[in-house]
């Protein structure tokens, strides 16, 4: 079920869709990669080269270059409209996988969004249903399989996508297979995961300062990724940990 999340919560989210900005590694960031071994994130080396090209070059001199015209070309309605219809997709998926998790009210939810902001909303072009307080659910396979018992596997990094665990691969693959993402054409496909990037680049131009602030950036998105999939499998009410403060102080200013 879907619930308000905290900052960190929604900078994690906007990055795994190609967002975020240009990080450079600094004196206090290398000693944090060298002091900690993260058993979460086996191949953190390569992760982090992948991080590098990501946002030093994918964002600095595509993405954000990009969305600052698109911004600038197409008025704010028209966005959110766009915005709305790539998101009314991903309602059938919502509602499978709040019933594999056996959630009826999610899965009732979901399935009466679709119908609605597909009929009423001009095919998801209107979010009528959250007007009704018929808010977006986001359940997905990913967190399907954490409540089946199945763990993260291993911490990646992925190139023009971002975050993500080997869990979460092989959920947003099954997810992909649903109606209607599943009917798709390449052509759709493509123009969906560039209206998502886009979106979520926008979104985040007001959170930058957040992560630049980071002692190291890659080790915040990685916790942010973790905390923010946690929240969801626990529909915002994750059990309580003791914090590592030897840990944490080694990433804050």
């Amino acid at each position: 079920m879907a619930l308000p999340m905290k900052p960190v919560f929604i900078a994690c989210l906007l990055l795994m869709a190609l967002t975020g900005c240009a990080s450079k590694k600094t004196a206090d960031e290398q000693q944090a990669q060298t002091t900690y071994q993260d058993p979460r994130d086996p191949l953190e080396s390569i992760n982090r080269d992948i991080w590098d090209f990501n946002y030093d070059i994918l964002d600095a001199y595509i993405l954000r270059p990009v969305t600052v015209g698109y911004m600038t070309v197409v008025p704010k309605p028209a966005r959110t409209g766009i915005a709305n219809v790539v998101n009314n997709l991903n309602e059938p998926a919502s509602f499978v996988n709040a019933l594999l998790q056996a959630k009826p009210r999610s899965a009732a939810i979901s399935l009466g969004r679709f119908v609605l902001n597909s009929t009423l909303g001009l095919f998801g072009l209107f979010d009528v249903a959250t007007r009704i307080d018929l808010k977006a659910q986001d359940e997905d396979f990913n967190q399907t399989l954490a409540v089946w018992g199945v763990g993260d596997g291993g911490y990646l990094m992925v190139p023009a996508m971002g975050p993500t665990t080997t869990r979460g691969l092989v959920g947003g693959v099954v997810d992909g297979l649903y109606f209607p993402l599943g009917l798709l054409n390449s052509n759709l496909t493509i123009t969906r995961f560039t209206v998502s990037a886009l979106d979520g680049r926008e979104r985040l131009m007001s959170m930058e300062q957040l992560l630049n602030e980071s002692v190291d950036p890659y080790a915040f998105i990685k916790e942010a990724y973790f905390q923010r999939v946690e929240f969801q499998i626990y529909d915002g009410n994750p059990p309580q940990k003791e914090e590592d403060e030897e840990y944490l102080d080694e990433y804050l200013p």
